[in-house]
């Protein structure tokens, strides 16, 4: 390969790294020029840790037997044994104990080799090897980003040629770079969405992270508790604590996550999670659909908890609806990117009442008011509170029990919040039993 030649290429890889193409683009266009310029590539994989709460990393692969496109693959962590035996017998493993950067194989005489992925390449007919680690500086890893993986394989007679490694070993910084440009990316997406939402991590990521700069918006309110939070605390074993918070809020946030909401604060066992849209009813009824799917999943949950002899248990959920702050609040060192206003205190308020008033779901009349009479008409009064905090006095209501004990009052219910026609308006003015 000419100077012109990789130049030609290191360039293609500055302009789409820089422009933000996909790995799969990265990698695809990489070793297509390559094979253009007479290093007959067969297969090449890349693959990076990660920052990720369930993730150890994420892979590219492209070629192979009948398939000339990329794909990305997901690893995870390490959690048996096996999985940590298999990585010892891997080259890489090899080059991190060494210290070393490139191994190189000529596969022809077909072994065997300390490899079992190499084997398995010269059963396929492959004829040269590379693997190569590029290490990050000390200090500006992230984490477990410390450096990116490749390996590379031919089935040209005689495997990889000198000229063909001194290519490779010339092209691969800038194909590298540009993979941990797209990777970090990502990392940084990911860790915006789970650490802040959804919503909130994608207009931080936006350029919203002025302190001070909010925006006004109407959105649908929700908290939710645990029932029992406290004594289930105090009385289970210190391992079990964890767990059994993780479980519920994972129960939560696929409920409010499903229905289009974002979950904005997690506070112990408290969550705090909006549902906005130019229409008051359309989020109600999400929050409602959530509150709903919420229910679904605690139930599953207790029965695979109590089948394990874990402790388990119910929440409390209060929904609003108002205007709100929506933006940065707090210091130049420390900011939070949530939702603030009299609204926000009220939902908290209202989802503390459920103790009081012994249900597990209570509606300010705002949104209440908000919704159509096709909704209205499953809810009934609790009665009139003076909340703590708040200056005035609401009345709270709660889903009527006839939708848990009559089947066909159910079935209304789930029509209605799936977007059935209108219905009649119900009086809202019947107390609960």
């Amino acid at each position: 390969m000419d100077k012109a030649t990789r130049t030609a290429i290191t360039d293609w890889l500055l302009e789409h790294g820089l422009a933000g193409a996909a790995e799969t683009e990265l990698l695809r266009g990489f070793c297509e020029r390559c094979q253009a310029a007479g290093i007959d590539l067969h297969r090449g994989v890349v693959f990076i840790d990660t920052l990720h709460p369930i993730l150890e990393g994420r892979g590219w692969r492209w070629g192979g037997d009948g398939n000339s496109g990329a794909a990305m693959f997901e690893y995870p962590r390490h959690t048996s044994p096996d999985d940590d035996h298999r990585w010892r017998l891997s080259p890489f493993y090899r080059l991190l104990e060494n210290g070393d950067t490139l191994l190189h194989l000529n596969l022809e005489g077909g072994g065997p080799f300390d490899y079992p992925v190499v084997q398995d390449l010269a059963a396929e007919g492959c004829t040269g090897y590379m693997a190569a680690i590029h290490r990050f500086e000390r200090g500006k890893a992230i984490g477990p980003v410390d450096c990116t993986y490749s390996s590379w394989s031919t089935r040209r007679p005689g495997g990889f040629s000198d000229d063909d490694l001194d290519d490779m070993r010339s092209l691969l910084p800038a194909f590298l770079l540009a993979i941990k440009t797209a990777t970090m990316t990502e990392v940084a997406r990911t860790l915006a969405h789970v650490y802040l939402g959804r919503d909130a991590g994608e207009r931080v990521l936006g350029g919203r992270i002025t302190r001070g700069v909010a925006e006004r918006i109407n959105a649908v309110l929700w908290y939710s508790d645990l029932r029992s939070s406290t004594s289930i605390s105090d009385t289970a074993a210190p391992e079990e604590i964890i767990p059994f918070l993780n479980d519920y809020a994972a129960a939560a946030i696929d409920a409010i996550h499903g229905e289009g909401g974002d979950v904005l604060k997690l506070m112990g066992d408290g969550i705090l999670a909006i549902f906005g849209g130019a229409r008051t009813p359309v989020a109600g009824r999400a929050a409602l659909r959530a509150e709903r799917r919420f229910r679904e999943n605690i139930r599953r949950l207790d029965v695979e908890r109590a089948a394990l002899e874990r402790p388990t248990t119910s929440a409390y959920v209060g929904l609003h609806c108002g205007e709100v702050f929506y933006g940065n609040i707090g210091s130049n060192e420390r900011l939070d990117f949530t939702v603030v206003g009299p609204a926000v205190n009220e939902v908290s308020r209202i989802a503390s009442m459920c103790r009081a008033v012994d249900r597990d779901l209570l509606v300010s009349a705002a949104l209440i008011e908000a919704l159509g009479p096709v909704e209205q008409e499953h809810f009934v009064s609790t009665g009139r509170f003076a909340l703590r905090g708040v200056g005035r006095a609401q009345t709270l209501y709660t889903l009527d029990p006839a939708v848990s004990t009559d089947s066909a009052h159910a079935v209304r219910y789930a029509h209605c919040l799936d977007g059935a026609p209108a219905g009649r308006k119900a009086g809202l003015d019947n107390s609960a039993p």
